[in-house]
């Protein structure tokens, strides 16, 4: 461990000596309290990693930290795992560059969680063991199943990473004058240590310390905001519009989502979507039971849904303060340094000088490592758990379930350093928002359809999984973002930047008319079996408890 240490040590000092110094001098001052700050947590969370190293043993603390967290740490927990770059940084910056139209996102991004509290929550806990595909999985067939969920997780995990690894790159280009790609690797090699060496308990009180000082940062830069206008929101508004060079039609949609049908699919894909996120899925099985798993649904919505009110504030307030005379000087050619994912980080200098841009800064840091963390695990998990243990070797132990994970956190740490430096430029909101897409076509509707409809069968589910899989990366590819802006291309083939209302129609149509058309026996066998698998969604009765230490 202290030889990992070493190394990562080695290996950042030799990061900063490769950085340009003119680009320093220029841009930004070398700012020591924010660097003191940023290595504190640093080192404090690499604490709880070798404390939780000592404690994980088995694949169930691998995985789901024994099943030990309570309710209200769980739910922390998610709301640490929720509230990602997309949404401090991403959402943010969207407020500060549209307006309205990036308090859309915030909305949207919201009311998925009602979905998940009355609907998904107990049924997880009772059915499941270590991933969502454990549902799916319960009366139908294992190795098609595991499989397409496997292939969803991937494409979510991958797509969602990227989002995290820009911000991370930008925010540590801001703070220390780093070069994108080195700040990239760096976020890219302290993930791969967490995940490792401490696996669910270490992410998940990552994911806690992270959302209490999220929180508690972002409340006080909301104040001291509101504070310039003596707490009147309408005066803040009112400054907003002064400033912005788009007046009046920051606080009126059609900004950035000028259609009904991109509107709607963007709402359709961040409501379904959180439902089908699997790394906030397999937080489900790190309770005890499914009153505690409701719980977790339940203190989530609070924490998430007052981040979202203050970040419309803080939001509304970087249009106020950065576009002023005195924010000018985070101005680089008529551009904001570090792009408008930064603006939160900008406007906190603004408002408590270099020791709260450091708090800040370390605070973003440190939600983007828990966000990336919690990924690197249900990625891990959907390749060891869902694909070898299941599939391919059934009578792994253990220990070769684990060591798998362990050697696909890697490779997929390092597959987010590639996609993080190639999608440099793209905004983190909109990254999330294709991988919310995903998420909402390919593993929402199987998962939902498993635990509610009687007559889901193996065929209609694998088939209609891969169908709405298949459309939502196609519908991405050939979109306006990377068709025509990555691949260079004169016009987008399909003319609207979200695929949801497309794909997840597609999705939950092919898996209705496969599953109806099925009349083998085999169909007949499963459609037999959702009288037992709803005894126990509904009861609890055989579900796996809390593990002991």
């Amino acid at each position: 461990m202290f030889k990992i240490l070493a190394l990562i040590s080695i290996f950042a000092l030799s990061a900063f000596a490769a950085g340009d110094a003119t680009f320093e001098a220029v841009k930004r001052e070398l700012n020591i309290p924010a660097i003191i700050m940023f290595f504190v947590f640093i080192v404090g969370t690499l604490g709880i990693t070798y404390w939780a190293a000592r404690k994980t043993k088995s694949a169930s603390d691998f995985y789901t930290a024994g099943g030990g967290i309570t309710g209200f740490q769980n739910g922390l927990a998610i709301a640490g795992d929720y509230m990602s770059a997309a949404a401090f940084l991403g959402v943010s910056g969207l407020i500060y560059l549209k307006g309205y139209d990036g308090v859309i996102y915030a909305v949207s991004f919201l009311v998925g969680w009602p979905i998940i509290l009355f609907f998904m929550a107990e049924k997880l806990r009772n059915l499941g063991k270590f991933t969502f595909a454990d549902i799916a999985a319960y009366r139908l067939g294992q190795k098609e199943i595991r499989t397409l969920a496997a292939f969803g997780s991937l494409s979510v995990v991958v797509l969602y990473l990227i989002a995290q690894m820009v911000g991370a790159g930008k925010l540590i280009q801001v703070l220390f004058g780093m070069e994108y790609e080195f700040a990239v690797m760096l976020v890219g090699v302290m993930m791969i240590i967490y995940v490792t060496f401490g696996g669910m308990l270490a992410t998940t009180w990552v994911q806690i310390i992270k959302a209490c000082l999220l929180l508690s940062g972002v409340s006080f830069m909301a104040i001291m905001v509101l504070y310039h206008f003596d707490f009147s929101f309408e005066s803040l508004a009112v400054q907003a519009v002064e400033n912005h060079k788009d007046s009046e039609s920051i606080l009126a949609p059609g900004g950035f989502i000028s259609d009904p049908v991109s509107a709607i699919s963007l709402g359709m894909a961040l409501m379904l979507g959180t439902a089908g996120l699997p790394h906030v899925l397999m937080r489900f099985f790190t309770v005890g039971n499914a009153k505690e798993a409701r719980k977790s649904v339940v203190y989530a919505t609070g924490f998430v849904g007052y981040f979202w009110v203050i970040i419309t504030i803080v939001g509304f307030g970087a249009i106020a303060f950065l576009n002023s005379a005195d924010g000018a000087q985070y101005f680089t050619d008529g551009k904001l340094f570090g792009g408008n994912n930064m603006a939160s980080i900008h406007l906190s200098h603004m408002l408590g000088g270099n020791a709260f841009l450091g708090f800040i800064s370390a605070v973003a840091f440190a939600t983007i490592l828990a966000v990336v963390s919690g990924l690197t695990l249900a990625g891990a998990s959907a390749i060891s758990h869902d694909i070898y243990a299941n599939v391919i070797n059934p009578n792994a132990t253990d220990a070769q379930v684990v060591r798998l994970s362990k050697i696909t956190v890697i490779v997929v740490g390092i597959i987010g350093v590639i996609f993080g430096i190639a999608f440099e430029q793209q905004n983190i909101a909109y990254m999330v928002g294709l991988a919310f897409a995903i998420a909402a076509s390919a593993n929402f509707p199987i998962l939902f359809l498993s635990i509610y409809w009687r007559g889901l069968t193996t065929r209609g589910a694998f088939i209609g999984g891969f169908i709405g899989l298949i459309t939502a990366v196609t519908l991405v590819i050939i979109g306006p973002i990377v068709w025509v802006q990555i691949l260079g291309n004169a016009e987008a083939i399909f003319p609207y930047k979200y695929p949801a209302l497309f794909s997840v129609t597609t999705a939950f149509v092919a898996i209705w008319f496969f599953s109806k058309t099925d009349n083998s026996q085999r169909a007949k066998d499963e459609r037999e079996k959702f009288r037992a698998q709803n005894v126990r969604a509904n009861t609890g009765i055989g579900a796996d408890g809390a593990v002991a230490h």
